[in-house]
């Protein structure tokens, strides 16, 4: 096959369809930008559930006056109840899953609440008495947080046993639904792009009809008249897949890192060095893609 042949019959076929080439390479770069864009936040929510797990924490909530529980019945949690707490949580039983633990008191409570509702009238008529002294309680291992829960749910003096790790996963929850949601918008994309690149190739041999002819009268292969249309295909997806890989690292480098890190920065971020996974896999996808699209459309043309 001789290779400067197949080549000027693929830039003549870009040439001739240039307006369809154009639409291919935008639709590519959409498709395949949301398929960046899912991958991304995939990573990103990892990353933050790695961050965030590992300083989730256990809190046990000691009764107050004010409540009605039946472990409280409204009487503050008495210095007996909270030592029974901070010697269960120092025993050699419960030593190997807890890693660190410290006591609040009420008022170390209305402190850091005082200061994270700064501002808001509901301060002023908060007493220490009515917020819980708490338990902290870091966990060597948070996936046995279990463990805590039942040790000290229903005990003397506690009111209630909370897990951060549970209202994490609703969080996560959430986002993993976003991501699959953008994987799904991205999946629609690529089967429109898969079609529009089918509908190019066919237009393009279309176009070349007469020299197609010519060709099958000297004998050439299917193989050698194949090629340069699947070579169109995948040269305009090729460069739509460039397109969505720049855009994918410019999110991450200006979006997530040029932003997000600097305005909300309580969290982990990808960064830019892992994001470089992406433009392989997209490159990748509209490569495959695009040829599959391509060799599928001139096989049913040269069947007519």
């Amino acid at each position: 096959m001789r290779v400067g042949l197949v080549l000027g019959e693929v830039w003549n076929g870009l040439r001739r369809n240039m307006s369809v080439v154009i639409s291919v390479i935008l639709v590519t770069f959409v498709s395949l930008t949301f398929v960046g864009a899912a991958i991304i936040m995939q990573l990103q929510v990892q990353q933050m559930k790695t961050f965030w797990y590992d300083r989730a924490q256990v809190a046990v909530y000691l009764c107050t006056d004010y409540d009605q529980s039946a472990t409280c019945s409204g009487t503050d949690a008495g210095e007996d109840e909270i030592a029974a707490v901070q010697d269960a949580l120092e025993s050699e039983t419960l030593a190997p899953y807890v890693e660190d633990f410290f006591f609040v008191s009420h008022e170390e409570a209305l402190k850091e609440f005082t200061k994270q509702f700064k501002g808001n009238p509901i301060v002023e008529i908060t007493k220490a008495d009515q917020l819980n002294q708490t338990f902290w309680i870091k966990l060597s291992d948070p996936s046995r947080s279990d463990i805590i829960t039942e040790t000290f749910s229903g005990i003397p003096g506690v009111q209630s046993v909370s897990d951060q790790r549970s209202l994490l996963d609703r969080i996560f929850l959430f986002l993993g639904a976003a991501s699959y949601t953008a994987i799904a918008i991205a999946g629609l994309m690529l089967v429109a792009a898969m079609l529009l690149i089918s509908t190019t190739i066919r237009l393009s041999a279309f176009s070349r009809r007469r020299e197609i002819g010519i060709m099958r009268l000297v004998g050439a292969s299917n193989r050698f008249i194949q090629t340069p249309f699947i070579l169109e295909g995948i040269i305009a997806a090729l460069i739509g897949a460039v397109l969505a890989s720049v855009a994918s690292v410019a999110i991450v480098k200006f979006f997530v890192q040029g932003f997000l890190a600097r305005e909300i920065p309580f969290t982990s971020y990808i960064t830019v060095e892992q994001s470089l996974i992406v433009p392989p896999i997209l490159i990748l996808v509209g490569v495959v893609l695009s040829a599959i699209a391509a060799k599928i459309a001139i096989t049913r043309y040269l069947r007519v």
